[in-house]
């Protein structure tokens, strides 16, 4: 991560600032396809969990990216110690909500996931929240679910965007981007991380 202003802060201090700093505009240029060392490096992993949240019900529907949102005390323990942005890692939903099966096996394995920490400058929330994007074709939603993620490493910082054209770019870029940076050993255990439920999907 570069030292710019913004990033000074982690997440958390940056949240009681009375004048949050800017996030810079997005300029057309190259990513890399994969991002961070051969393996996680601290502060990583970071473990969250927690029951899924309605948040503003425009990531499945703006942008073709439909995101679960954790509750506010669920994400302590990743924005107190990092700043804003983007990362990626693993996620899993449980199968069950209010003692009810609604999800497959297929619905509930260990899934790679990008997450957004931050205010999310093009639609210039007034709240932080963690945004989590997990790569399946879910066939409903899982509000109300327990959700367990492991973060394991940074994309990119948070960017404000000249366009909803130009904001889904940069999302697919970050889909691809965190699928690569997965696909290495170092990263791949941790699929089996004891947090995650890996034999027989109970309810979490």
């Amino acid at each position: 991560m570069n030292s710019t202003t913004q990033e000074a802060h982690t997440a958390a201090e940056t949240a009681l600032l009375d004048d949050r700093p800017t996030a810079p505009l997005r300029l057309r240029e190259s990513r890399p396809d994969r991002v961070g060392p051969e393996a996680p490096e601290p502060p990583f992993p970071i473990k969250l969990s927690g029951v899924v949240q309605r948040g503003f019900g425009r990531g499945g529907k703006d942008l073709g990216c439909p995101t679960a949102n954790l509750p506010d005390e669920s994400i302590i323990p990743m924005s107190s110690v990092t700043q804003t942005g983007v990362y990626f890692g693993y996620a899993q939903v449980s199968r069950d909500k209010d003692e009810k099966t609604s999800f497959s096996d297929e619905d509930t394995k260990v899934l790679p996931m990008v997450m957004s920490l931050g205010w999310n400058p093009f639609y210039k929330n007034e709240r932080l929240t963690a945004e989590i994007h997990i790569m399946h074709d879910f066939k409903s939603d899982f509000y109300g679910h327990y959700m367990k993620a492991i973060v394991l490493g940074y994309i990119r910082p948070e960017l404000d965007y000249v366009s909803r054209e130009a904001l889904i770019d940069d999302i697919e870029t970050d889909k691809r981007v965190a699928l690569k940076s997965l696909a290495r050993p170092g990263y791949e255990l941790f699929k089996t991380d004891p947090l995650f439920d890996t034999v027989s999907h109970p309810r979490l």
